[in-house]
């Protein structure tokens, strides 16, 4: 098999390259003077199984067109499959109409990939299930709740331990959490009086007195996390940590997150942070390299990926 890099996170594609001790393919992925995406393979890929590894977050259109024109690249040079491991899909957010004449982007991204000749997707906690239905070629979700809740084991005393879910649309995701920890769950109940922000209307479940940890797949500005982390504390709470999947974190996100009462933030690093979440004391990453590593090995192996969720 060939693994490709594009510009999005080489940190985290090395380190899976690292993981599976094969070397990343040389590849040239620059622009023109006017921005245009310009890619070369720079190896010979005629028959190989080839994995592209590119988050298409922020710039989310610049690193999706990179992705797609290695796609299209590889074809061409008759590589004999393409898969795109996506630790994080962008677009997956706009996954159905909230109102009149709106899209529903994550279906129109799924089309444009598939439409660019991949023939396998393999991405990881997709914001909502049903995305993987969006596409009709093989399509792996991963989950990193068992490297957060492995993290959570090794550095959280279990005692007094509440996994919260920041709304009920995280319930099912937060009580999978607690199961593994065998903790109880509590659920933050809130509305959305517009896009990106939120306020807390109630708390169900007992928390006084106890560690909190929000769980949750995406942190993008912080608002929701601290609000809920507010409430929580208002409430008896005697910390409050989170743990969260995807590290958007956009425009204020860094600022909230420091001088607001969560105690930690842990993150994955399906997302290349710049250096002023890398500087951040209140911020902690841990790496899914090894398991994104070890479902491309079963990919390429044609072994079950879903022993993964175990």
């Amino acid at each position: 098999m060939k693994l490709l890099a594009g510009n999005s996170n080489r940190t985290l594609a090395q380190a899976i390259a690292n993981h599976l001790d094969a070397p990343l393919t040389k590849a040239d992925v620059k622009r023109f003077a006017d921005n245009e995406v310009f890619a070369v393979i720079e190896e010979n890929v005629r028959g190989e199984d080839v994995f592209i590894i590119q988050s298409t977050s922020f710039p989310a259109n610049d690193n999706l067109m990179e992705m797609l024109i290695m796609v299209d690249a590889l074809r061409r040079a008759s590589a004999r499959r393409v898969t795109c491991v996506m630790p994080y899909f962008g677009y997956a957010r706009q996954d159905r109409k909230t109102g009149g004449r709106t899209p529903i982007s994550a279906k129109l991204v799924a089309n444009i990939i598939e439409r660019s000749g991949a023939d396998r997707v393999l991405t990881m906690d997709l914001h909502a299930g049903q995305i993987q239905g969006f596409f009709d070629i093989p399509t792996d979700n991963l989950v990193a709740m068992p490297v957060l809740a492995r993290d959570i084991r090794d550095t959280k005393p279990r005692d007094s331990l509440v996994i919260v879910s920041p709304d009920v649309g995280g319930v099912v995701r937060a009580r999978s959490l607690a199961n593994r920890l065998d903790c109880d769950l509590a659920i933050v109940d809130k509305r959305r009086p517009e896009p990106g922000k939120s306020e807390v209307m109630n708390i169900i479940g007992d928390v006084a007195g106890r560690s909190c940890i929000l769980f949750d797949d995406i942190v993008d500005s912080g608002g929701t996390l601290v609000n809920a982390a507010e409430a929580l504390i208002k409430q008896g709470a005697t910390e409050v940590s989170a743990y969260i999947s995807h590290g958007v974190l956009s425009g204020p996100a860094v600022e909230r997150v420091n001088n607001g009462p969560l105690s930690e933030l842990v993150i994955t690093d399906s997302i290349e942070q710049p250096a002023a979440v890398m500087d951040c004391n209140k911020i902690r990453r841990v790496s899914v390299a090894p398991l994104i590593g070890e479902a491309i090995r079963r990919i390429a192996n044609e072994e079950s990926v879903s022993k993964l969720f175990d």
